[in-house]
């Protein structure tokens, strides 16, 4: 890689231009980052998106950046640019709605009596939540705000009062996703899931690239299930980082398709195939004018004059795609609660879609009009609830196991009219974990250990089968040894060249998992970060080299490891 181009002019078609100056450098390693946080005028935000990599947002010079652009490890520079939240106020009448007609349209209400999305985390990334609505407050957990302090400052704030909804976009979103069922006002998609103001957006609607990134990237470190993202901006690949790290780290994530008319593969969030991108339809099951079209579509659900939570305790009606995916977010917390992953809430959410439009997926609704009482099951045509549970699947064995993992295979429970939505499996009368398919490896168990296993059907309702048969299985004895380091040479590349360079190469024994190499600059200080870390193979080479450095003195340290231990050793070199 030769290094990263530099976006110096507009964001993009419809999308405000960033304050001058105010850039995001998207790097690869912690000397990339060290190198763009030195060579930054001032620092505004240090995001962390795991191993897809980290970025540095704030004001740069037009120099700084080309110096960046030129490192291999700077992977992309972009302005920070303006979101903005996507929807508008419609001056109709409207009267307090129990059930509003775009939760009735989806069948959300269907399955209130069985389930209720209680034990769901649902964020709402926007610009807040009204923390004592009456129809929000009962259901408010915590929140966070990125929009304190001046802007582009690297403040956040968990106190209600910041995260508290001066615009109301936000309060109007949850109030569609999770709004509490308390016999007046408005009731949500779900009703009891646990919502999380993250306030990126300020009180006029609008919000910075890296303040977005930094609301996702908290979601997903919160542990949260869903992230509802009625929000859109010029494409960003900070923000496509941050979508695909929380996506990761198990968030569903929802958003908008956007309010132009256009193709969504220019919106962000909506664009990036980590997030579930939603378009508007109206009363009559129509897609508006003004709702984004394209492949990316993946569902379509109410967004024309809804009526929801709103500021300061009152309700309003709005229109947008804003509307549509809240109704999504709020689809998915009811799924999640009931133990799906997000990859499985997103594909139930997929094949349960009511069929519109053209024949399977379009470009208007996608997959299809969200249908909740088929995603999660609920009550059946004649108004009574569900209660056959499906199936238990047979022939439950185990084709294979080693000291700390089991292979599972069963058959599928024969279809009986409930269907199946999802399999359990149970290790020692405790749920290890579900699937949709019919095999499972269960691992980190115990060498030597004797465990029984058995396996329950639940279908789309929550109805959960009995135990199919149960089989003990023994694991073997644990016979790996920890990896042992045979060479380890650091040597300098560099004499009487101005130009710093380390070769590093080695070799390891005893089948490890991993090796870990990492250079060091000087002597290794408790606490320090690395300048270099890769993740590399049992035996190989490495150099690094550093322009106008020598002579220097680097330490490099290699750990291999595996279940039975670990091996590591460091050795310094000047260059």
């Amino acid at each position: 890689m030769s290094g990263a181009s530099i976006a110096l002019g507009g964001i993009g078609t419809g999308v405000a231009s960033a304050d001058p100056g105010r850039y995001i450098v998207g790097v690869d390693s912690n000397a990339g980052l060290q190198r763009a946080r030195k060579h930054a005028a001032s620092v505004s935000r240090v995001l962390d998106f795991g191993d897809i990599g980290k970025a540095v947002a704030g004001r740069f010079s037009k120099s700084a950046l080309r110096g960046l652009s030129k490192r291999p490890d700077v992977r992309y520079i972009e302005p920070d640019g303006i979101v903005h939240a996507i929807g508008g106020t419609e001056d109709i009448d409207s009267s307090d709605s129990e059930v509003a007609w775009g939760v009735d349209r989806v069948d959300a209400e269907k399955v209130h009596t069985t389930t209720t999305g209680e034990g769901a985390h649902v964020a709402i990334i926007d610009t807040g939540i009204d923390n004592d609505h009456p129809d929000l407050s009962e259901n408010l957990g915590s929140g966070v705000s990125f929009t304190v302090g001046p802007p582009w400052s690297d403040s956040s704030s968990t106190d209600p009062k910041d995260w508290d909804d001066g615009n109301g976009h936000g309060t109007h979103c949850a109030g569609i996703a999770g709004a509490v069922d308390n016999g007046s006002g408005v009731v949500g998609v779900a009703t009891k899931p646990t919502l999380h103001a993250v306030k990126v957006l300020d009180n006029s609607g609008s919000g910075s690239y890296s303040d977005v990134a930094a609301g996702i990237e908290y979601v997903a470190n919160q542990g949260w299930d869903v992230g509802s993202l009625s929000l859109g901006g010029g494409l960003s690949s900070t923000i496509k980082d941050a979508c695909d790290y929380a996506y990761g780290e198990g968030v569903l994530l929802v958003a908008a398709a956007g309010n132009d008319g256009e193709d969504v593969e220019n919106t962000a969030p909506a664009a990036y195939s980590s997030v579930v991108a939603v378009s508007a339809t109206a009363d009559d099951d129509s897609i508006p004018s003004w709702s984004n079209y394209g492949d990316e579509i993946e569902l379509a659900a109410p967004g024309v004059s809804i009526y929801s939570t709103y500021k300061s305790g009152g309700y309003e009606t709005l229109s947008g795609t804003s509307m549509a995916c809240p109704h999504v977010s709020g689809a998915g917390g009811l799924l999640m609660s009931t133990g799906l992953s997000n990859t499985d809430a997103r594909s139930t959410l997929q094949s349960s879609a009511e069929d519109l439009g053209a024949s399977g997926r379009d470009i208007h609704y996608g997959y299809g009009l969200l249908d909740v009482e088929a995603a999660v099951g609920g009550s059946d045509d004649d108004g009574s609830t569900d209660t056959t549970a499906p199936t238990a699947p047979s022939n439950l064995s185990s084709p294979g196991h080693t000291d700390t993992t089991v292979d599972l295979s069963w058959d599928a429970s024969s279809d009986d009219g409930s269907g199946v939505d999802y399999y359990t499996v149970y290790v020692d009368s405790t749920a290890w974990g579900t699937t949709t398919e019919t095999s499972e490896t269960v691992t980190d168990l115990s060498a030597e250990t004797s465990y029984d296993f058995y396996v329950t059907a639940t279908d789309a309702a929550g109805n959960e089968s009995s135990p199919s048969n149960t089989i003990t299985v023994t694991t073997d004895a644990a016979t790996s040894t920890a990896p042992t380091i045979t060479s380890f040479e650091v040597t300098s590349g560099s004499p009487n060249n101005p130009h710093a360079e380390v070769d590093m190469s080695w070799q390891v024994s005893g089948s490890p998992d991993t090796v870990t190499l990492e250079l060091y600059e000087g002597t290794i200080e408790s606490g320090e970060s690395p300048l270099e870390s890769w993740s590399v193979s049992a035996e190989g080479s490495q150099s690094y080299q550093e322009k106008f450095a020598s002579p220097k003195e680097y330490t490099a340290r290699i750990e291999a490891s595996n279940a039975a231990g670990t091996d590591e050793e460091t050795k310094s070199v000047v260059a």
